[in-house]
């Protein structure tokens, strides 16, 4: 089964929520998973960007993606991140946890930091998807990476690495989103990496999103994707543009800042972030209040 038959829709990067003493809440996450499974999303993704993945160590993710395949009970598909710029440790971090063979696929960003050429790139991936129990899901994110995966790289790992099954696409360039979608196989997954553009690349052919906003509202979310994929724009419109604060208020000043600032006033987890990142401003947490006020 491929992943576009697997993953089309409103997939969700879950937050890592924290205890006050900075130790992993597993009861919040087990409260936060149940509540957006409950609002009808189509899958999870475990250990993305959103869950502060880079400040959790291996015992941490090992316990996180454990718990996540118990209390998800087959529900939804899961994605787990498993991402770097060592591509050979990344390899050996496939074999280190036996629970991958459970998941949908993995998703792995591109290498940050390092800035490999496009043959680089195409390389990594290539040697992931070889070592990968599970299919590989591109997340290019160059924003946060320093370095695009082109579409004619994203094309050409689709067409000829066998274990390639899709790409998280958060470039915002609407040009490359569509070079993706109009060049690739037909069983390869193209989902948006962008709250704020999902809704405007699902007119473009994208399959769905794995979003940052659906933590916080995923009945609200799922169903703007489910109008859009349905061609029934005007009503993915409607809940487009009553979520268009919300988008900017999750990511003026980080994610996942934004995020658990949300679902903090939601009463599902502590507002609690490892260094380097730390709450929202008094301020914003304010218009955040505000939002939800108004909206709910």
């Amino acid at each position: 089964m491929s992943l576009r038959s697997q993953l089309s829709g409103t997939g969700v990067a879950i937050v890592t929520p924290f205890k006050k003493n900075f130790e992993v809440d597993f009861d919040a996450l087990g409260k936060l998973i149940d509540f957006i499974i409950n609002g009808h999303i189509n899958f999870i993704v475990t250990l993305g960007t959103t869950g502060e993945t880079p400040v959790l160590d291996k015992q941490e993710k090992f316990d996180i993606i454990q718990y996540t395949f118990e209390k998800v009970n087959n529900r939804v598909p899961i994605v787990v991140g498993i991402g770097g710029n060592n591509t050979q440790a990344l390899v050996k971090d496939f074999e280190q946890y036996p629970m991958l063979d459970k998941a949908a696929a993995i998703l792995s960003a591109s290498p940050y930091y390092s800035k490999p050429s496009q043959e680089g790139i195409f390389q990594h991936y290539k040697t992931l998807a070889k070592a990968s129990p599970k299919p590989i899901l591109i997340y290019n994110v160059p924003g946060r990476t320093g370095r695009n995966v082109s579409a004619a790289t994203t094309i050409r790992l689709a067409n000829e690495v066998e274990n390639i099954g899709g790409i998280k696409e958060a470039s915002d360039d609407m040009n490359q989103c569509m070079q993706i979608v109009r060049d690739r196989p037909e069983h390869f997954l193209v989902v948006s990496g962008d709250d704020a553009l999902a809704m405007p690349q699902l007119a473009c052919g994208m399959d769905g999103v794995i979003s940052v906003a659906a933590n916080c509202f995923p009945a609200e979310f799922a169903t703007m994707i489910q109008h859009g994929l349905k061609e029934d724009f005007a009503s993915a419109r409607k809940i487009h543009y009553q979520l268009l604060q919300a988008y900017d208020l999750l990511f003026v000043e980080n994610n996942p800042a934004g995020v658990k600032g949300f679902l903090s006033e939601l009463g599902i987890i502590h507002n609690i972030l490892r260094l380097p990142v730390v709450p929202l401003s008094n301020d914003v947490q304010e218009k955040v209040k505000t939002f939800l006020k108004k909206f709910y």
